[in-house]
């Protein structure tokens, strides 16, 4: 038994290259894998979309949750951990593979913050909040 058998992960920017790959490695090991990218179709420049990732996690036999996100919004990262706890009820595991052009007057960013909340079942639950600080 894997120590990340039955954790959840999310991954982002896993719609393609190193994220796709770290999505299936986790899956191998028994995570369920959130792919959290802004592809939902796959093109011949840019192969490979949320969907298509979910399908291969999924066929690894443990839980795929697609979500489309671009980590540079505030709003769509809520909704990325706040689609990941509905499904899963926890968050164990951030891989942030996502890249962009974050705006330079970023002073500051951190997708997401983990937080322990208390314990469930033996081990600590973990919020997520948001956090977004820019340059006064």
């Amino acid at each position: 038994m894997s120590a990340l058998e039955g954790r959840v992960a999310i991954v982002t920017g896993a719609s393609r290259g190193i994220g796709r790959a770290l999505a299936l490695g986790l899956a191998k090991a028994g995570c369920h894998v959130v792919i959290a990218a802004k592809s939902t179709t796959s093109t011949e420049k840019l192969p490979g979309s949320i969907f298509s990732v979910a399908k291969e996690v999924e066929a690894l036999g443990v839980q795929a949750l697609p979500v489309q996100v671009d980590v540079r919004d505030e709003q769509q990262i809520e909704n990325l951990a706040a689609k990941t706890l509905e499904r899963f009820g926890r968050i164990d595991l951030l891989l942030n593979n996502a890249g962009g052009n974050v705006s330079p007057c970023v002073k500051k960013y951190r997708a997401l913050a983990f937080r322990e909340t208390g314990a469930q079942k033996g081990g600590m639950t973990s919020s997520v909040a948001a956090q977004w600080q820019w340059r006064t």
